[in-house]
């Protein structure tokens, strides 16, 4: 039914989102931050089924309630698998927290985002 009269529509901020951390885990400020397939919070890895949201604005451990932040972020780049620019505007993949890799390591990883840019301070992933 459309409106008829004006409405306090409720808004949230989409560049912020708040997860509790599962018994067993550890989350660090400035980590890539995934999902599990559960929905759960992790730091980044090499897995399948992760999904990418965003990166850890503080450390957390079990419990406890911690802020992800969605966004371009800088990360390291794999000595392994290293992202160049012909990944600019490409997906890139998860190694751990800190690290992205070009592909997915015969579908060992999961994506991290898309690669924005690369400099001397690593690769910049849109991530979530």
């Amino acid at each position: 039914m459309a409106l008829s009269r004006p409405r306090n529509t409720n808004r949230r901020d989409p560049e912020f989102r708040d997860f509790v951390v599962p018994a067993g885990v550890n989350v660090h400020q400035g980590g890539l931050a995934v999902l599990d397939a559960t929905g759960a919070p992790k730091p980044g890895s090499t897995a399948l089924n992760l999904t990418a949201v965003g990166m850890f604005t503080e450390s957390a451990g079990p419990g406890e309630t911690v802020r992800v932040r969605r966004g371009c972020f800088s990360f390291a780049n794999s000595a392994t698998d290293p992202v160049d620019a012909t990944s600019v505007g490409k997906d890139v993949f998860i190694v751990d927290d800190e690290t992205v890799a070009k592909t997915n390591g015969a579908n060992t990883r999961s994506i991290a985002g898309k690669c924005f840019a690369l400099d001397a301070q690593g690769v910049w992933v849109i991530v979530g």
